[in-house]
């Protein structure tokens, strides 16, 4: 095991209200807490999404995004007020040490009190478009890999900002998230062996498994054109 301790930087929770846009509800907009939330199954006490068909859960139950990402964004972004601070792509935790090259898919971390496990990487959509007002931010963050990752809670317990993450276990050294990220937003059927294997990984969450082995057994990778592309928007 090669990952050094790291600290929460900041805690990050908020309610579903509506974006910049007026129409778009959303659990996006995060902020700071310096004190202990209880961590559930299902996320951090005060925090919430807005549709839980494709957000939060047992297998999103935490977000976690290296704040290190946040330089080359800002370089790329004329949001330079969301980017000031912690919380701008609705991450519920910050760190500085650990990236998706560092991290593997099912990494054991003891988190406070409580025991989590990285389930999956982030699948961007597009109420990041809508939060930064700019259009393609959500396809940069997939193209880019800088997607952060996802928790799910082994052992319930309180966190608070300035704790430890640690790690407890690495049974898939194999497979940093990095490798998985790009396995997932590959369009080429020549890795159809890798999404083979990718769908039998025990820790990975169930719906990327589940896309490992329809695109495994069709050879064909899905349209991601809703998940990325704002609904009605305008086409100038």
């Amino acid at each position: 095991m090669t990952l050094a301790p790291v600290r929460i930087d900041a805690l990050l929770v908020g309610p579903v209200a509506p974006l910049a846009d007026g129409r778009t509800q959303s659990g996006i907009v995060k902020s700071p807490s310096d004190d202990a939330l209880w961590l559930s199954a299902t996320g951090l006490a005060g925090d919430a999404q807005a549709d839980l068909r494709i957000h939060g859960g047992p297998e999103k139950a935490v977000h976690h995004y290296p704040r290190e990402h946040y330089a080359t964004w800002a370089a790329w972004s004329r949001r330079h007020d969301l980017l000031a601070a912690p919380g701008a792509f609705g991450e519920n935790l910050s760190t500085v040490g650990w990236d998706e090259a560092s991290v593997c898919i099912g990494d054991v971390l003891q988190l406070g009190e409580a025991l989590v496990q990285v389930s999956q990487g982030r699948q961007p959509c597009w109420k990041l478009d809508v939060r930064f007002g700019e259009p393609g931010m959500a396809r940069e963050m997939q193209d880019s890999g800088r997607t952060g990752w996802y928790y799910r809670v082994l052992q319930p317990g309180a966190v608070q900002c300035g704790a430890s993450i640690a790690l407890i276990e690495r049974p898939h050294p194999e497979w940093p998230l990095s490798r998985l990220i790009a396995l997932l937003f590959a369009r080429d059927e020549r890795f159809a062996p890798d999404w083979e294997r990718a769908a039998e990984l025990p820790a990975l969450a169930e719906r990327w498994r589940a896309t490992f082995r329809r695109r495994a057994a069709s050879r064909q990778v899905e349209d991601w054109t809703p998940r990325l592309c704002v609904p009605n928007a305008d086409p100038r």
